[in-house]
């Protein structure tokens, strides 16, 4: 469909084209031209007259704006496109005659960009369009050091009630780490992925990498780090207070008789977190979080939706949480089968199906990375994708044998787990050196690191690959059979395990967004377009 508009003013003729493609949900394109015929016909006399001389040169300013969402229905894009040729000689009118010609040409974008995409709301497109800056509030930054006060302080009620008590030493131990501390822990893994990109945050933002434009975030709702610390000490007090109140009421003679509802004090933290995530209100960073679930949406459903930057960063994000997976699968088994009445978890434990579930928890992350794979091959005939999806294959393999070699033990199982995970790590290791940080490259201006670097100490791109090589190695645990010492429980060791993979996942997400900035121009994306901020909602309708 086309829908034109032509005016005139005085010698410049102006030309509005709306055009959408003839498919539902198709592009949408605000295209304005300005065209000036007497003046193209002089620039053109005035070409040929002086191209002899020499003494000619043309100034032509092109600036296009273009917004392309992929992956929704429906996706708008706004393109200006602007030709002016000024002659550099020319009369000392003429700068004037063409600030007052910019001018008219800004103030019709901006009544079309009203009429067609505001509702003719004037107070709104003008704010849409001309946006103002993002001041940071001083209440969130007085409620994240509250918060971090509190945590503190809760941290150490905790501490001191361990140690006076002598819990440590007591016949419950067992027990509480066998239940408790894995319901408890999955908020730990929350709080420092949380505190992690936070600190991606602080350093895309120090060192000017646009976070906010390659995931797409609606413009000027994207979280600073302060407020990520906010939501990540936020739930840290909650989590402490819970634990805190479970470790009293067990002790206080007047709440001991009352085990069901301690017990419970852990599932009324997930509640409280899920209501959050999900309520309606616009409150709690209501676009983040719709954004998220959004792409939570997208994994879940892969291969159904065209893949994004988010989407496949998401799912990334997954594959080191896997024991966070596994920890809502407890919850499910301890609290749906009223294990927490008598705080055993032996049903559970003992059970095939549990151990089944285990293995599949696992692999879901790898396998949504595999159909995303597999769906951007068929988009973009990408053939790296394929090679891609053979890692994910690999670390499956690698995931499903250590997982049945540490419900079974056996000297073939361990070799299989061995070499499995030997062969996922380098794969690995490789690709997010070399594909996704673009690192390793042999004839770069930066020996084995690359053409462009962000950071200016060059040091720390090698101890980042370092790092990620060592932490990669965690899973060797496993095939060493070291799973509990006299003063760390096996699930307080895998509790480290997991939050040294979060750590390397924070290290990488920090790199692989660097790359992607400075590729932006080799694979021609965000050239020459800038974020309009059409309004989420519309396209979570069409959902």
């Amino acid at each position: 469909d086309v829908d034109e508009e032509q005016g005139d003013d005085g010698d410049q003729s102006y030309q509005t084209i709306f055009l959408r493609s003839s498919e539902d949900g198709g592009d949408l394109e605000l295209l304005i031209k300005v065209t000036n015929p007497t003046a193209a016909a002089a620039v053109a006399a005035d070409v040929m007259n002086e191209r002899n001389t020499g003494s000619f040169n043309p100034l032509e300013v092109i600036h296009e704006e273009q917004q392309k969402r992929s992956g929704k229905k429906g996706y708008k894009m706004a393109s200006l496109e602007v030709l002016s040729h000024v002659k550099i000689n020319a009369a000392p009118e003429t700068p004037l005659s063409t600030v007052k010609n910019v001018s008219k040409l800004i103030e019709r974008v901006e009544a079309a960009f009203i009429k067609h995409f505001c509702n003719g709301n004037r107070h709104q497109g003008m704010d849409t369009l001309r946006p103002k800056a993002k001041r940071d509030k001083h209440r969130v930054t007085f409620l994240v050091g509250c918060f971090f006060g509190f945590s503190l302080a809760l941290m150490v009620a905790i501490i001191v009630s361990i140690h006076a008590r002598n819990l440590l030493k007591s016949e419950g131990r067992t027990k509480y780490m066998d239940t408790i501390f894995p319901l408890y822990s999955l908020f730990g893994f929350l709080v420092l992925h949380m505190l992690m990109y936070a600190g991606n945050v602080y350093f895309w933002t120090r060192y000017r990498i646009n976070y906010s434009f390659i995931f797409g975030f609606k413009q000027r709702t994207e979280l600073g780090f302060k407020e990520v610390l906010l939501l990540s000490s936020g739930l840290s007090v909650l989590t402490l207070a819970a634990v805190l109140s479970n470790l009293e009421m067990e002790l206080d003679p007047v709440t001991k008789s009352y085990k069901a509802i301690t017990e419970l004090l852990p599932l009324f933290l997930v509640i409280v977190v899920i209501l959050i995530t999900i309520c309606p209100f616009d409150i709690f960073y209501r676009a983040n979080r719709y954004f998220l679930l959004v792409c939570l949406w997208h994994c879940i459903c892969a291969p159904l939706y065209a893949v994004t930057l988010p989407d496949f960063f998401l799912a990334d994000q997954f594959t080191s949480q896997v024991q966070l997976l596994r920890n809502l699968q407890f919850y499910v088994c301890y609290y749906g089968w009223g294990d927490f009445k008598t705080r055993n978890a032996e049903k559970c434990s003992s059970s095939e199906v549990y151990d089944a579930l285990t293995i599949v928890i696992a692999v879901i992350p790898y396998w949504i990375r595999v159909l995303q794979c597999i769906r951007r091959l068929c988009d973009g005939r990408d053939s790296t994708q394929a090679l891609n999806a053979l890692k994910y294959f690999s670390t499956i393999a690698a995931v499903v044998t250590r997982t049945i070699y540490s419900q079974q033990r056996g000297t073939t199982l361990k070799i299989i787990s061995a070499s499995t995970s030997g062969v996922a790590t380098i794969f690995s290791t490789y690709w997010d050196i070399v594909m996704d940080w673009g690192l390793l490259c042999k004839d770069s201006e930066n020996p084995w690191l690359r053409d462009k670097l962000i950071l200016p100490n060059r040091s720390i791109y090698f101890i980042a690959m370092v790092l990620n090589v060592i932490l990669r190695l965690a899973w060797m645990q496993t095939v060493l059979d070291f799973h509990e010492a006299p003063f760390l429980h096996k699930n307080a060791l895998i509790a480290i395990v997991a939050s040294l993979e979060i750590i390397r996942r924070g290290i990488w997400n920090f790199f692989r967004l660097e790359n992607e900035h400075l590729n932006n121009v080799g694979k021609f994306r965000a050239v020459k377009s800038v974020p309009l901020p059409f309004s989420y909602e519309d396209g979570y309708k069409n959902l």
